[in-house]
């Protein structure tokens, strides 16, 4: 029989899963994702504050440092008007020391602060991603599987590493430089009010207007920045589905194709860069014109005040010092102001993904398993992907434990549907799942999966040693029974060819080795985690007859006491199931073992005769298999 395994979408949620939430050739079913271009002000603001709350304390501490540094960038401007009109003006020489120790001690002060300024912030910064990372990658893992089948892995990527690192913007530098230059900025307009209110009234409204022109741009800029992480996004993910796939794309000869998808990626991309370059220049080039129109003011009013007497020279120096203290604040303000406009965009990114309800969002109060025996019950199960469109009709029968059911249908038929029912991908629309009597409803979802193991066809190993990856459920299990399982499984003798052994590196997806060592592999992995329920999907596909024949008593010993449930094309594999199930179009339309099937006559001897028929053919015949 062909081994055709449904449509595509099937074959991407292989790929992006490695757990294959089935599609029997459907559609997934539709996944919210992630919002492009929604921006939620409050909802993010609220975030942000809290964010800052948790980490009030350092904050705090930043900000009185911040303060401290401040108050002495005034000192050397305070010390130039004492200078000029004091010392060099009134003669009082006596001043001329005291003066050099006053900016002497701010500016050690300045470098003091700056420097504890910039170790408590920033490592306070760098651990709030930290956390922040922690908690949406935690939250991402306990995500239905359903959800993975309709999001790319890249923008999933770009949300715990590239948003999180938006935030020490916000309780980082970032903040502290924006509330420390509105600081500066205020006190320095203090006293330019003192000096000189009508100059300094005239420039206020120049001010003014530059604000008013920020609040406009960072208007317009956090669209383009939450933009850019959409767009990143995107570029990562088909980049990595590139290169995870290089060896279809070589076999295909599709390379020029996907450096095209990448090529326009990467230019939508730049215009995005540029818009957002261009908006900043913009910003900066007003402020260039804000500060310029300031300083003709001072010359023509300035200038004026000195000629009447209504200010000494000493006064005109002081008021350059904190107009340049006024207005570097503000310039700085517009840079930060977009940082922070740019870690807000991440933010409501990060927000809107963390709002997704994960699997286990309604396992608290719970009971956990104390024990599991294993019996699996369907009574009356429905399921369907989308609306109108089921893929279990009515589906009810009883795994007692320490059995072995087998599914058995044609392509589409719901054999890989009902698996993950029984693994909890999925839930049931109608109709109940009991595990020893219990609705699965009514168990969290870690306590059951605990007592799950799982060898599926396209079996996914992490870049590591062999050793590791079949540790993988249980890592403190000792080399001795590693290598047992290794032994069941057949596969210690082609690990102990390896120079390094059971220290050999797979590489990534377990390139290193060959599907059917990939295959005995997790199948080593899934008899160390020793569960109770055991799922085998296609679990000798990749193995020659060789192999198979070899691997078959190991999957006898894996099965032992456990409740097992098999998906098999090949039926002559499946004759020692203690039930066989027969789906078509959703429904069982025959249960009972290889013997009784057979002498029914029925969909399961038509399955078996024509795969016999394919078969025989197949090693007579070849060449007219191929042509």
């Amino acid at each position: 029989m062909p081994r055709s395994r449904g449509g595509p979408a099937q074959a991407q949620a292989r790929t992006r899963a490695q757990a294959r939430t089935p599609a029997d050739g459907r559609a997934p079913r539709a996944t919210p994702k992630i919002p492009e271009n929604t921006l939620n002000t409050s909802a993010t603001w609220q975030e942000a504050r809290a964010l800052m709350w948790e980490h009030r304390r350092t904050l705090s501490i930043g900000f009185v440092i911040m303060v401290v540094n401040r108050l002495s960038g005034f000192v050397l401007p305070a010390s130039s008007k004492m200078l000029i009109d004091d010392v060099l003006g009134a003669g009082n020489h006596d001043l001329l020391l005291a003066l050099a120790l006053a900016v002497g001690a701010a500016t050690v002060v300045q470098a003091v602060t700056t420097f504890t300024l910039s170790q408590v912030i920033s490592v306070t910064a760098q651990r709030a991603i930290m956390d922040m990372r922690r908690r949406v990658q935690a939250h991402v893992t306990r995500l239905p599987v359903r959800y993975f089948d309709g999001t790319k892995t890249g923008v999933l990527i770009s949300r715990i590493m590239t948003d999180a690192e938006g935030i020490r913007n916000l309780v980082g530098t970032g903040i502290v430089q924006l509330v420390g230059g509105v600081f500066t900025a205020a006190i320095a307009l203090g006293a330019l009010f003192w000096l000189n209110w009508q100059l300094t009234s005239i420039t206020l409204l120049f001010l003014v207007l530059f604000g008013g022109g920020l609040a406009v741009a960072f208007k317009k800029l956090r669209p383009i920045f939450r933009e850019r992480g959409e767009i990143n996004a995107d570029v990562t993910g088909r980049l990595s589905e590139t290169l995870s796939g290089i060896r279809i794309v070589k076999a295909y000869g599709t390379e020029p194709r996907e450096q095209s998808v990448f090529e326009t990626g990467v230019e939508r991309l730049f215009e995005n860069v540029r818009r957002s370059i261009t908006g900043v220049s913009a910003m900066a080039t007003f402020a260039g014109f804000v500060i310029g129109g300031v300083g003709i003011l001072m010359i023509v009013i300035g200038g004026g005040s000195i000629i009447d007497g209504r200010m000494t020279l000493g006064d005109f120096v002081l008021y350059i010092f904190l107009i340049g203290l006024l207005a570097a604040p503000i310039i700085q303000m517009a840079s930060i102001g977009t940082q922070v406009s740019e870690a807000f965009a991440g933010l409501d990114r990060i927000r809107e993904l963390l709002a997704e309800p994960t699997e286990s969002a309604e396992d608290s109060g719970k009971e956990p398993l104390r024990a599991l025996e294993g019996t699996i019950e369907f009574e009356n199960v429905h399921f369907a992907y989308e609306a109108d469109e089921p893929v279990l009709r009515g589906i009810s029968f009883t795994a007692r434990a320490g059995t072995t059911t087998a599914l058995v249908g044609s392509s589409g038929s719901g054999k890989s549907t009902l698996v993950s029912l029984v693994m909890a991908f999925n839930r049931p629309d109608s109709g109940h799942i009991r595990v020893d009597g219990r609705d699965l409803d009514s168990i969290p979802l870690e306590s059951y999966r605990s007592y799950l193991g799982v060898v599926l066809q396209e079996n996914f190993l992490f870049d590591g040693t062999i050793a590791e990856n079949i540790r993988f459920a249980r890592p403190d299990a000792p080399q001795e029974e590693v290598e047992r399982v290794a032994r069941l499984a057949h596969c210690h003798d082609f690990i102990s060819e390896f120079t390094d052994g059971y220290n050999t590196i797979v590489g990534e997806r377990g390139v290193k080795l060959s599907g059917g060592q990939r295959q005995r592999m997790a199948i080593a992995r899934a008899i160390l985690a020793d569960p109770r329920i055991l799922v085998l999907d296609e679990a000798t596909s990749s193995l020659d007859s060789e192999s198979e024949a070899l691997i078959q008593a190991g999957l006898r010993s894996l099965r032992a006491g456990r409740t097992a449930f098999v998906i098999a094309h090949r039926l002559s594999t499946i004759r020692s199931a203690d039930q066989i199930l027969v789906l078509e179009a959703g429904r069982i339309v025959e249960q009972g073992t290889h013997a009784e099937l057979m002498a029914a006559g029925g969909r399961y001897r038509e399955l078996h005769d024509k795969q016999h028929a394919w078969e025989e053919n197949l090693f007579v015949n070849p060449g007219e298999q191929l042509s």
